[in-house]
């Protein structure tokens, strides 16, 4: 019984190291991704770099979270970050139309009805998937509505 174990053991052991090593091999004959970099503002908290407005990733473009800042509803918020989305879409080289998925965060849910009346057709006849969802707590700020997207160049 004791040997059995060790036998298992033993080949137990070999199967991680070759898997361990075809990894390791994997790894180094893999071509290296296009380097990101910053290209958005980049915000600070306390002089320390906190977060990137957008960054490009090869052919792809990632906004952070637009909020609308000001007093206003729900459609004067949404249309607000879905108006600075495009401004931050065209700076980085793409457009509503590429867009592929958007993240909406609700301040309340029951905004979700009127927060769609401004967001219906704003991305074209092929719209992204979407993910909504109503924030415990609320949306960073004063704002009623928070939206990031990832989009193609």
């Amino acid at each position: 019984m004791q040997n059995q174990r060790r036998s298992v053991l033993k080949k137990m052991a070999a199967t991680l190291a070759g898997i361990t090593g075809i990894n390791a091999i994997a790894k180094a004959a893999a071509p290296a991704l296009p380097e990101s970099s910053p290209q958005g503002e980049v915000i600070y908290d306390q002089e320390v770099p906190l977060f990137s407005s957008f960054k490009v990733h090869g052919n792809t473009v990632y906004i952070a979270g637009i909020g609308a800042h000001f007093e206003g509803d729900i459609k004067a918020h949404t249309d607000h970050v879905l108006k600075e989305m495009e401004k931050v879409l065209t700076k980085a080289g793409s457009s509503m139309e590429k867009v592929l998925k958007v993240s909406v965060f609700l301040h309340d849910l029951n905004d979700y009805k009127a927060m769609n009346e401004v967001f219906r057709g704003r991305f074209g006849n092929n719209p992204p998937v979407r993910t909504t969802v109503a924030v415990y707590g609320g949306v960073p700020g004063d704002s009623l509505v928070e939206m990031d997207c990832i989009a193609t160049l």
